[in-house]
């Protein structure tokens, strides 16, 4: 739907007399035989006139010639929608609902090491390809007649599988530093190798990677971790210098041995490594993170005992490390809520098979438990290869139905003031105790409950 779209809004400005082209990563996808994720335009239509053309436009972008066109059935929005004409704007589409329309144009000056400081709209498409990342993102596309415009190299790196800058690798990095870390996640994607002076100007430019926002980087690592190819992208990440930058609690972990009677794999790098390789696909970002800082808190915590290394306390470190990362990442609450718990849980498992019938129930219901259970699942895989615990703990959730997981409180605080007891701490001792005799399965009524308070909560 969106590929069609994007076609009639070339058609249209075509037909206005406007130049128009599929361009970017749709083109460089289509000729891989990949279904797109987003189709682009670019113009020499100026954001006025694409505004003008289609009344529903949405100029996110418009002071570097970008504007936003939805596709038909989503273009009913209100007045006040229309005019904010702001990134807020731009929120409320998900992808696959808009085409990007972009004009022609060169960029002047990157002062920020990110945006143009200035942006010429152009009537040349070279002169739009030319200042693009890479040659196999700057290929434009004619879906009228299917030639392809090719100014920069694109089809032969393409077929090549090379990441190649377009012109100066170090001025491509120079004007913006994030290219540095698509560079690394374009070659991870499509198992390509990066292009030798590229590969320098990346190495050269490492340590300016800071001058990108915290949220840009955090989303393109993200990007690394859920594609499917995390381990490729975070060993070319630490090859080029990018990993000690961005994430240098993980370049820690490099050379930072463990037991091998418990992992033979290697080092906790080597560890980590494995569990990215692992990953399902697709995957949700806050499991890949997961994975990622499980053992974030190794290398702090690492000693050589006299019977074996060790790692003690490296759960409760890993949690307030990573609870770091989360913060300087700008992670949302909800995600950080649950990337902590990740870590904070995953060494729960060796001793589930000992649990009380409560505490097990208690902790299979931990929000999106079955991110839990898949990190345990790759941790092991990673490691010592023995399933057991996890086929254990898969086993009881199946069998467990989720009202007994779960089931409705038997008493609550006003139950217990009607029995005459006074509100205060006491209260959740005696809530907390009814719950656990409720879930290893001693108490199944209200009545049951009460009698329960009385005789082991004496007024």
């Amino acid at each position: 739907m969106q590929g069609k779209h994007a076609v009639q809004i070339v058609r249209t400005l075509r037909s206005a007399g406007y130049q128009a082209y599929l361009c970017g990563g749709c083109v460089r996808d289509m000729l891989l035989g990949r279904e797109p994720a987003d189709y682009d335009v670019a113009t020499d239509a100026t954001p006025a006139q694409v505004m003008h053309i289609f009344p529903e436009t949405y100029a996110v972008g418009a002071q570097f010639g970008v504007v936003l066109v939805p596709l038909p059935d989503k273009q009913q929005h209100s007045p006040e929608e229309k005019t904010g004409a702001s990134g807020r704007a731009s929120e409320r589409f998900e992808h696959g609902h808009v085409v990007e329309v972009a004009t022609f144009r060169s960029d002047v000056g990157y002062s920020d090491g990110r945006h143009p400081d200035q942006v010429r709209y152009s009537k040349d498409p070279r002169e739009d390809a030319e200042r693009r990342d890479f040659t196999i993102n700057g290929l434009l596309l004619d879906p009228i007649s299917n030639q392809v415009l090719d100014f920069v190299g694109g089809r032969h790196d393409l077929e090549h599988g090379i990441i190649r800058a377009i012109g100066d690798p170090e001025r491509r990095f120079a004007e913006d530093k994030l290219r540095m870390l698509r560079a690394v996640r374009f070659a991870a994607r499509f198992a390509y190798e990066i292009e030798r002076t590229t590969f320098s100007a990346i190495e050269k430019f490492a340590a300016q990677v800071h001058q990108v926002s915290r949220e840009r980087v955090r989303d393109e690592l993200t990007k690394m971790l859920t594609e499917g190819h995390a381990r490729s992208a975070f060993l070319l990440l630490d090859r080029a210098r990018l990993l000690a930058e961005v994430l240098p609690e993980v370049s820690a972990m490099k050379g930072i041995e463990q037991p091998p009677q418990f992992h033979p794999e290697g080092d906790v790098f080597v560890h980590t490594l494995l569990l990215l390789q692992n990953l399902p696909h697709p995957c949700s970002p806050t499991l890949a993170w997961g994975a990622l800082l499980h053992d974030v808190g190794k290398p702090p915590t690492f000693r050589v005992a006299p019977d074996r290394i060790r790692f003690d306390g490296h759960v409760e470190v890993g949690v307030k490390m990573a609870e770091e990362i989360c913060r300087r990442m700008r992670f949302s609450n909800d995600d950080t809520e649950q990337i902590l718990a990740l870590i904070a849980n995953h060494m729960r498992f060796a001793s589930v098979r000992g649990m009380k019938l409560a505490t097990l129930k208690r902790f299979l219901r931990l929000p999106r438990f079955e991110e839990h259970l898949e990190l345990h699942r790759l941790d092991c895989h990673s490691s010592h290869g023995d399933l057991t615990t996890y086929h254990f703990t898969r086993d009881k959730l199946a069998a467990t139905p989720p009202e007994n997981i779960r089931p409705a409180p038997l008493l609550t605080g006003r139950d217990l003031i009607a029995a005459g007891f006074t509100p205060g701490p006491r209260f959740k001792e005696i809530l907390s105790s009814v719950e656990d005799s409720q879930l290893e399965g001693s108490l199944r009524t209200r009545e049951q409950a009460l009698e329960f308070v009385v005789r082991h909560f004496p007024l």
